[in-house]
């Protein structure tokens, strides 16, 4: 019995320790993410070209690039964002924002929210 446990906490801790495969990502022309301005209550959906710049209120957001699984288009979008405020050259915000989990890599701003919604692959 003791010896089957063992066994068994053995196979437990291998599979643990095993390599995860890697998700294959594919890039995605553009992406959707929102905005939230924490003191009117508004929010926007800016739908964005890689490489593209958009403005809502004080902010300035860059899409540098949107991936998604590539298994599953309708999947997670991993965006990532350059965001500036007014007109401050030195980004308030800049990294990967997951859409499955915005509180991983969130923006710290006292008035804005920012997080990604999807891929845009068509």
């Amino acid at each position: 019995m003791a010896a089957r446990v063992i066994r068994a906490a053995s196979l437990a801790l291998a599979l643990l320790a095993a390599p995860v495969a890697a998700q294959e990502a594919a890039v995605a022309p553009g992406g959707v993410l929102r905005v939230l301005d924490k003191i009117t209550g508004i929010v926007t959906d800016l739908d964005l070209a890689a490489g593209e710049t958009g403005t809502v209120g004080h902010l300035s957001i860059e899409l540098e690039e949107c991936r998604y699984p590539a298994d599953n288009p309708a999947g997670d979008a991993y965006e990532h964002l350059v965001v500036r405020y007014q007109k401050i050259e030195e980004p308030v915000f800049r990294g990967w924002i997951i859409a499955s989990a915005p509180a991983l890599n969130a923006m710290d701003h006292p008035r804005y929210d920012v997080w990604a919604l999807r891929c845009r692959t068509s």
